[in-house]
């Protein structure tokens, strides 16, 4: 019986022991799991967090864009209305319209002219200039020429812009004069638009086209074209 008991014990010992190991190691796989499972969630929602950032940094990028579109459009339209203010609300007399008419239709029919000089067997598919810019859009080979047309004349798309919505306004009611009668007119047509012409685009395009005509090319910049109004009164007074 002794024996029984003995051996009763020791097994009953071995089972205890055998169990708290095996508690312990259920223990360490609990905390194993434990650990690996937050850090599996941790990296998911890092992951997920990123994903997010990415999305709002590809939507502001997105919205940036937009408005930066959105800005220059209304900018452009602002200039738009600005410059049709400003060729609508002309001061000159009849007279004076028709000499700066003049220099306009000339340095446009000038424009035309060239770059159909180096676009021959384009002739019949540009009778106009506004034929040029329009097709000069989609088509790059009448860009290209146009604007090295423009390079050779000093000028830039700004004064063709100008010019162009001066003629639109005012061209169906002006007339043409030929250089010798502009010259009996205004001995300072340059006097004349640098001091009645405030809107900065029109005024540069419209002394652009006179340095054009007379010149031959616009090869100053409009600021170092203009004189101050005490050195222009008295060569306009002789």
């Amino acid at each position: 019986m002794v024996k029984d008991r003995t051996l009763g014990n020791h097994n009953s010992v071995r089972v205890t022991g055998d169990i708290e190991t095996q508690g312990t190691g259920c223990v360490r796989i609990i905390s194993f799991v434990k650990d690996n499972v937050g850090g599996f969630r941790v990296d998911h929602k890092l992951q997920a967090l990123e994903a997010q950032f990415k999305e709002l940094d590809f939507t502001k990028d997105n919205l940036t864009q937009k408005f930066e579109h959105h800005s220059k459009t209304l900018a452009n339209q602002a200039a738009q209305y600005e410059l049709w203010t400003a060729v609508l609300s002309f001061k000159f007399t009849p007279m004076e319209l028709n000499i700066l008419y003049s220099y306009v239709i000339e340095v446009l029919i000038r424009l035309h002219t060239r770059v159909l000089e180096k676009l021959p067997d384009l002739v019949r598919g540009l009778p106009t200039l506004a034929s040029i810019l329009r097709r000069k859009v989609k088509n790059k080979r009448i860009r290209v020429v146009w604007e090295s047309v423009l390079e050779e004349h000093g000028m830039q798309e700004e004064d063709i812009t100008a010019l162009c919505t001066f003629f639109v306004a005012h061209g169906n009611k002006a007339e043409h004069y030929i250089a010798k009668v502009r010259q009996m007119y205004i001995k300072d047509v340059n006097f004349m638009i640098t001091n009645m012409v405030k809107n900065q685009a029109l005024q540069d395009g419209l002394l652009k086209a006179v340095q054009v005509i007379e010149k031959g090319k616009a090869v100053r910049a409009p600021e170092e074209q203009k004189s101050s109004l005490e050195e222009l009164i008295p060569s306009a007074k002789s």
